[in-house]
């Protein structure tokens, strides 16, 4: 186009086009392979289903999504790095109820802020939490459990994945409501704590769903009632909620995507548009459910609220509970 005809453009509104187009191209996304960090060993809930949503995402974008695992430190090193990351869309993070939802209260001087630092793109899913037992353990429902530790104050113990996690609160949390006292075993992540569960060094836990759920369905351990208000998913729907027992009591784990606070919002939306399509996707769905949970996709807007929601429940029962990091 010469300086006359376009000068002549310009005059008659046609430039416009040629100009958004042009920008069009230089802010194509994603341009090279995205990677998602996730803040913890593999295995674990949030690693389960950031891996699940990778896969689909790589043929959606027509780029590898590579799922980088950084645990450690109750999250908190992998989390810096995604702080970071260059903010071009091409580093994105796992977030969860441990990371975003704990962290803040339980470590003063935490490196990073949520809601600063990081811009919320949409939550993943809502996994029940789970009271399991070893099969040797004489009760088999909330209302049991509730009358043994009574019966023996501080002489039960029960295991967590470590100080701070959800896993950890949210049994906390039924002890404040149920008022009883079960000594708290600190473990580093849910795996080792599972095995010495299955061995039957400890005898009692709180674990996710979907870490749980094999050793569940095939007898290894029992699991006496689940954290979310309403009934998990089956394959755990025969399992009743604590708050059946324990009336108002509700927890979960959940896990999401953020990104570092200064990647554009265009591809913020663009990101949450693709990755909730997927949670919609009756195949995506059900991958979700086999795993006892439930697809949960929110608008940025909607996840920030959530968060800043979630941030306060946990300050009230970490103050309560005088819990403190190792």
């Amino acid at each position: 186009m010469t300086t006359t005809t376009r000068r002549r453009a310009l005059g008659l509104g046609l430039a416009a086009p040629f100009i958004a187009t042009s920008a069009s191209a230089q802010a194509a996304w994603p341009s090279k392979p995205v990677r998602i960090i996730v803040p913890f060993p593999p295995g674990q809930a949030a690693d389960i289903f950031t891996r699940l949503i990778a896969e689909r995402l790589t043929e959606v974008w027509k780029q590898q999504v590579i799922v980088e695992n950084k645990g450690g430190g109750g999250g908190i090193p992998g989390t810096e790095t995604g702080k970071a990351a260059t903010p071009d869309g091409h580093t994105l993070m796992a977030v969860t109820s441990g990371t975003f939802g704990v962290n803040p209260s339980l470590y003063p001087d935490l490196p990073y802020r949520p809601l600063v630092d990081f811009k919320p793109i949409t939550n993943i899913v809502v996994a029940p939490l789970v009271i399991v037992a070893h099969p040797s353990f004489p009760a088999t429902t909330t209302a049991e459990l509730i009358a043994l530790a009574k019966k023996e104050p501080g002489k039960l113990s029960y295991a967590s994945a470590g100080p701070g996690t959800a896993q950890h609160l949210s049994m906390e949390l039924f002890k404040l409501r149920a008022k009883i006292d079960i000594e708290h075993i600190p473990y580093k992540g849910s795996g080792p704590a599972m095995a010495d569960l299955l061995g039957g060094h400890v005898k009692l836990m709180m674990d996710s769903t979907a870490s749980s759920l094999n050793a569940i369905r095939d007898g290894r351990i029992k699991a006496l009632a689940v954290t979310t208000a309403r009934r998990a998913p089956p394959p755990l729907e025969k399992i009743p909620t604590i708050a059946e027992t324990v009336p108002g009591y509700a927890s979960a784990g959940w896990s999401g995507l953020a990104a570092p606070a200064k990647v554009p919002d265009a591809i913020v939306t663009k990101i949450n548009a693709d990755v909730t399509a997927l949670l919609r996707d009756p195949a995506m769905v059900r991958q979700i459910e086999e795993r006892a949970s439930i697809a949960d996709p929110s608008m940025p807007s909607q996840f920030a609220a959530f968060i800043e929601k979630d941030m306060a429940t946990w300050a009230k029962v970490v103050k309560a509970t005088g819990t403190k990091p190792v």
